[in-house]
């Protein structure tokens, strides 16, 4: 949970989220509007989060746009990104790299030329090389491991380190979080992540759940909300221009993520070892959030799938109203 102290700096300010409708804006979006923010939310999906924010149709591949948008606003939430599967990313690059690179261009342009006071941008796990474990003072020289979409991202990351060169700026918090779920998740069947593919196959009867490997594969899962609150928290401490980890704190493997949806859903499932796992594991290390911001994710991953879950069920046909970037 947020302190006090961070939301009532927040009450009368004029703030803008970029991507509010997304998977972690709509879970930014009701706390800012709680703690008495005037809220703006910029997106081109068709979907309503919550009625006290202003919702804008908007093209942030646009500067002009972008730019008329963040004049006057105190805080800005830049969390619009691209969200898809491995496979999606391997066949349509261009979807990811061309348009990520246009908007977070212009969102941290217009937001230096406006001077707006905060601002945090959302990177990715993605940025970072091949590792096990990611330490924000390792592993940072070779290429993303996420090729195109992490070059993209890292670009961001690169231009507010020149704003730092040139112009002296500190006010551009940064950071990387891990693999989120949650509500409002891409549930798309063709390019969705491990955890909406899961349930949308659960949901379908699918009998078996036909999962890839031998589920030993390590990775950290990490519900939206708990990484709503630390982008918050970093846009109200700061990351002195430099980037810090989001993610759970713990280690979870495929098979723990399938028995813990077994646990409260009825489905059978089965391994097939003779496909590939994927990478080994992955892992955040968050200690340096946790110092810096007071980061405390608290949400255990059975509640967090629940109410994914929960959510889903009410929602399963809303991705369809988001914009696709894919077609």
């Amino acid at each position: 949970m947020v302190d006090k102290k961070i939301l009532d700096s927040f009450r009368n300010k004029n703030v803008l989220v970029t991507g509010g409708t997304g998977l972690i804006g709509r879970q930014i979006v009701p706390i800012l509007c709680n703690a008495g923010a005037i809220v703006t939310i910029v997106s081109l999906d068709d979907i309503i989060i919550d009625k006290r924010a202003f919702h804008l149709i908007c093209d942030l591949c646009d500067f002009n746009s972008i730019k008329n948008i963040t004049l006057n606003m105190d805080y800005v939430f830049h969390i619009a990104g691209i969200k898809g599967s491995v496979e999606v990313t391997k066949k349509k690059p261009a979807s990811f790299f061309v348009p990520l690179l246009q908007m977070n261009t212009n969102v941290l342009e217009a937001c230096r030329v406006n001077n707006v006071k905060k601002i945090v941008y959302t990177s990715s796990v993605g940025v970072y090389g091949e590792s096990e474990i990611f330490k924000e003072n390792e592993n940072l020289d070779g290429p993303p491991m996420d090729i195109f979409p992490g070059w993209a991202k890292k670009m961001a990351e690169k231009q507010i380190e020149a704003y730092g060169i040139q112009y002296g700026l500190k006010n551009f918090a940064i950071v990387r979080p891990t693999n989120i779920y949650g509500p409002g998740d891409n549930f798309d069947h063709e390019n969705a992540m491990v955890i909406p593919t899961l349930m949308q196959r659960i949901y379908k009867k699918e009998n078996p759940v036909v999962i890839w490997g031998d589920g030993s594969a390590i990775r950290d899962f990490t519900y939206s909300k708990d990484i709503a609150e630390g982008i918050i928290q970093a846009l109200y401490y700061g990351t002195d221009g430099k980037f810090v980890n989001l993610g759970s704190g713990i280690e979870v493997t495929i098979k723990n993520l399938v028995e813990t949806l077994s646990s409260f859903l009825d489905f059978n499932y089965k391994f097939d070892t003779s496909k590939p796992s994927g990478f080994p594991r992955r892992v955040m290390d968050i200690s340096l959030a946790k110092k810096m911001i007071n980061y405390n994710p608290s949400t255990s991953l059975e509640e967090g799938l629940k109410q994914t879950w929960e959510w889903f069920v009410l929602n399963n046909e809303e991705y369809k109203n988001k914009k696709n970037y894919f077609i």
